[in-house]
């Protein structure tokens, strides 16, 4: 499973970005007359937009895995321990299995106020990217209910994609009934 998901979060992204002939140079910031030249520009409202939405979904995701794991029962726990299971094994392979099936249900709600937070925070911190697609685009094309829905449109398929990829993990975790 580690390696799928180092895959997808690595190798994927590195192999679009080369085919897609997109230029990587890298060069030093140089001060020209009153001004630096070159570098990487780092914007104060995303940082601002980084820090907030990080640390306002962290505690939130904290919270819910800490109820998760309090909710399986000391029993368990204490009967790995009594077999000789050590307390790292006993959270792998006993708490954590158990604690997934009443983490992901609350997860899937946090990923998706995490997606409708972030269009939120894009629209007061970007007031100029979003101008450029419901200002600009709107003003050129005069059609304002068609450039509305296609942003709803990209803010469903991003919410209904990450409820499918959550309601099929929560299916594999899920218990079995007989």
């Amino acid at each position: 499973m580690g390696r799928v998901a180092l895959m997808f979060c690595i190798a994927v992204p590195a192999v679009v970005f080369l085919f897609s002939s997109s230029p990587v140079t890298v060069n030093m910031p140089v001060l020209k007359g009153f001004n630096f030249s070159g570098g990487i520009t780092v914007i104060p409202e995303l940082v601002a937009l980084l820090l907030a939405l990080s640390i306002y979904t962290a505690a939130f995701i904290a919270e819910i895995v800490r109820s998760g794991i309090n909710s399986v029962s000391d029993g368990q726990k204490e009967a790995a321990l009594s077999l000789g299971i050590g307390p790292v094994k006993t959270l792998k392979l006993i708490v954590i299995p158990q604690a997934m099936r009443a983490i992901v249900p609350p997860l899937t709600s946090q990923y998706l106020n995490l997606t409708k937070n972030s269009s939120l925070a894009m629209a007061i911190g970007y007031p100029d990217l979003v101008s450029v697609f419901a200002g600009t685009t709107l003003n050129q094309t005069g059609q304002a209910i068609e450039i509305i829905a296609m942003t709803m449109a990209v803010y469903l398929t991003l919410s209904l994609a990450t409820s499918l990829v959550m309601n099929v993990y929560n299916k594999k975790v899920m218990l079995t009934e007989r």
